[in-house]
C-alpha cells in the first residue's frame, strides 16, 4: 500500500515537471499539435506588488469606471426644491438646527411597556399605566394597542379630554379595528358626559 502510494506520488510530481511543449525529438501527437490553453500564473501574491493607486478611496471613484451612475440633481431640481441643499433644516422651521431629535423605533421594547402597563392597570396603579403606555407610544409611535389602553386609563383618571383625544387617535389609526366598537361607545359616552357637564360660573 505505501509503495502504490509513493509510485502515484512520483508520477504526479513527474506530471508536474514535464515541459509544457513538446520538444522536437518528441512526436507530437494531435492534442499538442494545438495552441496551449492559458496557464495560470501560480506564483503566490506579494504584497510589494500590489497598485497603491488603485487603492485610493477617494470620494466618488467607483470601483468600475464604465459603471458609474449619474446622482446629479436633474435641471429645475434647485427651484422645485429651494431647501434641498441644505440636509439639517427642519421640515417645519425657518432656521437650520444643529440638533435634529429623532425617537427612537423599538417595538419590541413598546410591547413590554404595554405589558408592564397593563399590570400597573390591572392593579388600579392609572398613573403607573399611563407612564407605561405613553413610553410605548414613544417607542413605537401610532400603536393602536398602546393607544387604546391610555385611553381607557385615562378614561379611569376622569381625564375625559384626554380620554377622547386618544379614542380618536386609535380610530384614526385602526378605524376597523378589534376595539373600533368600544373606542366609539366610550366616544359616545364621553361627549354626553361633557355635554351634561356645563361648567359653573
Amino acid at each position: 500500500m505505501r509503495n502504490l502510494l509513493l509510485i502515484v506520488l512520483l508520477a504526479g510530481y513527474a506530471a508536474a515537471q514535464a515541459p509544457a511543449n513538446p520538444t522536437k525529438s518528441q512526436t507530437p501527437d494531435a492534442a499538442s499539435t494545438q495552441k496551449p490553453a492559458h496557464t495560470p500564473n501560480l506564483a503566490p501574491p506579494r504584497s510589494d506588488s500590489v497598485n497603491v493607486d488603485a487603492l485610493d478611496d477617494s470620494p466618488g471613484d467607483s470601483s468600475s469606471k464604465e459603471t458609474q451612475i449619474d446622482v446629479t440633481p436633474p435641471p429645475g431640481d434647485a427651484k422645485a426644491h429651494p431647501d434641498s441643499a441644505n440636509p439639517l433644516k427642519d421640515e417645519g422651521s425657518d432656521a437650520a438646527s444643529d440638533v435634529n431629535e429623532m425617537r427612537p423605533w423599538d417595538p419590541h421594547r413598546a410591547a413590554k411597556d404595554i405589558e408592564v402597563g397593563d399590570y400597573y392597570f390591572k392593579r388600579k396603579n392609572y398613573l403607573g399605566a399611563e407612564s407605561r403606555y405613553r413610553e410605548a407610544l414613544y417607542y413605537k409611535d401610532n400603536d393602536a394597542v398602546a393607544t387604546f389602553r391610555l385611553a381607557v386609563c385615562l378614561e379611569k383618571m376622569d381625564r375625559l379630554d384626554e380620554a377622547r383625544t386618544e379614542y380618536e387617535a386609535y380610530l384614526k389609526i385602526l378605524p376597523n379595528g378589534p376595539q373600533a366598537p368600544e373606542a366609539k361607545k366610550s366616544l359616545d359616552r364621553l361627549k354626553s358626559a361633557t355635554a351634561n357637564a356645563k361648567p359653573e360660573k
